[in-house]
């Protein structure tokens, strides 16, 4: 990079007094008078140069000196110095590999002297982070011009990577301001001049970069639909086995198919979304869990139902949702957004409403369970749903699409109730009619409560977290 007229390996006089005093002062001491410190790096246990000397005596403090290459960096990250000087008589990929490594953990500027005068090596050293590789021009009067020389240069190299970082950022940021008007322009039906305002608006409230807050509505999305699929996991759980109960029943035979095709489909769907979007290392042991269980739950619905094997089919879909309910729960505090909770109760309610529906089902067509055990069971069921719907109507998260919802809801829930057997079981056609109300009431709720899903995730509160 640099080459000069050879001054030999001799050491030159020292132009001037050197402060004796100050030469002996412990190097913390040194720095309190602002001497540039140097960490020496020899390529061998024999330097050939006189370079600690000499560095000392043009008022430079040698920290350090490193003789093996592959501890450039440990002792760089030990010693801080304010640059590396060194010799490299044999420079090699070792020594090209540690300034390497040294320029991306700890960049500090090198300067080195050589006989090479390879160009392979000039645009190796220069790759590797080497900002003055001098060619057989070795003199003590010439150390502090090439040292300000290595230092200079890498100042302008920090300044120009800074530059690059600042455009690469102000480019990312660009496409992220993108991507939330996108979300807000489709979950609020905005045009693009009005999700940007929503955007100003928040950076200004918030007094964040408009970058900052556009990652913000992006994750928000991001977590909520994540935990809207994943609570739909919850939900379908207990309507497979709902509408298994109604084909064994013979109830619209054709039509319960055709929804629980549906509903298979709809798991593959989001077990599918899910092990895409999602970080393995986060979620992959609770997602792992979600697609054995399902594998095994799956090939329960080919072919007609039996009823000897419905309690096997309800156990299956028991475990489902309780790996769904596991990887719900920790996507909502994952996402560390207060409003997912109000995400989380609402999808929870189609499960519930689904849940409710089959223990009914179960209980008209008189398959064997502990009385008191459903009993209880579909008690706690109606208190959670039934809290959770008051919760929901008292939340000030809300709108005229969501009030309408959560009204025709409350009537579902009613009707499906009505459905359910109290002191005895009916028989005949008065049994088949309670089943055909669980049937359409069961998913009425479900389409309310989808609904109101929707309605939340896509709500301002929750994109702008």
């Amino acid at each position: 990079m640099i080459g000069a007229p050879s001054t030999g390996l001799l050491r030159s006089a020292c132009t001037g007094p050197v402060d004796v005093a100050a030469d002996r002062l412990p190097i913390s001491n040194k720095s309190l008078i602002h001497m540039t410190s140097v960490l020496l790096l020899r390529q061998g246990p024999r330097g050939l140069l006189p370079l600690q000397a000499d560095l000392e005596a043009a008022g430079m403090a040698v920290l350090a000196v490193v003789e093996d290459c592959s501890k450039l960096v440990q002792a760089a990250v030990q010693h801080a110095p304010d640059l590396v000087v060194g010799e490299a008589p044999r420079p090699d990929e070792t020594l090209f590999k540690a300034t390497h490594t040294l320029a991306e953990v700890l960049p500090k500027p090198v300067l080195l002297f050589t006989p090479d005068a390879d160009a392979a090596h000039i645009e190796r050293a220069t790759a590797a982070g080497v900002h003055a590789w001098v060619v057989n021009g070795y003199g003590a009067e010439r150390l502090r011009p090439l040292v300000h020389l290595a230092q200079a240069r890498f100042g302008r190299e920090q300044a120009l990577l800074e530059q690059l970082r600042d455009v690469s950022q102000r480019f990312e940021e660009r496409k992220q301001v993108e991507r939330a008007k996108g979300i807000l322009m489709r979950a609020r039906a905005l045009s693009d001049d009005d999700a940007f305002q929503i955007l100003r608006t928040a950076s200004m409230h918030t007094n964040q970069r408009l970058g900052q807050v556009s990652e913000q509505i992006i994750q928000s999305a991001h977590f909520a639909e994540a935990v809207n699929r994943a609570g739909q996991l919850r939900m379908l759980s207990q309507r497979l086995v709902k509408l298994h109960l109604l084909r064994l029943a013979d109830v619209q035979s054709r039509q319960q198919q055709a929804l629980l095709d549906d509903s298979v489909q709809r798991v593959d769907a989001n077990l599918a979304w899910l092990g895409k979007g999602l970080s393995q290392p986060s979620f992959g042991d609770l997602l792992g869990l979600l697609g054995s269980t399902w594998q095994a739950l799956k090939a329960s619905f080919r072919g007609k139902p039996v009823a000897g094997q419905v309690q096997q089919v309800d156990d299956l879909a028991d475990r489902l949702l309780q790996d769904a309910e596991r990887l719900t729960a920790s996507l909502q505090h994952a996402g560390a957004v207060a409003s997912l909770q109000v995400l989380n109760v609402a999808g929870r309610q189609r499960m519930l409403s689904q849940r409710f529906a089959k223990m009914t089902l179960m209980d008209l067509l008189g398959i064997e369970d502990s009385a008191t055990g459903r009993s209880a069971a579909m008690t706690d069921v109606q208190g959670d749903f039934e809290r959770a719907l008051a919760y929901l109507n008292g939340l000030p998260l809300s709108t005229p699409d969501i009030r309408t919802a959560l009204d025709e809801a409350a009537l579902g829930w009613q009707q499906m109730l009505a459905a359910t057997p109290q002191d005895r079981r009916p028989a005949g056609r008065d049994r088949l009619a309670r089943m055909e109300t669980v049937a359409h009431a069961s998913e009425a709720l479900l389409d309310r409560f989808e609904q109101l899903s929707t309605h939340y995730e896509r709500s301002m509160q929750m994109l702008m977290g």
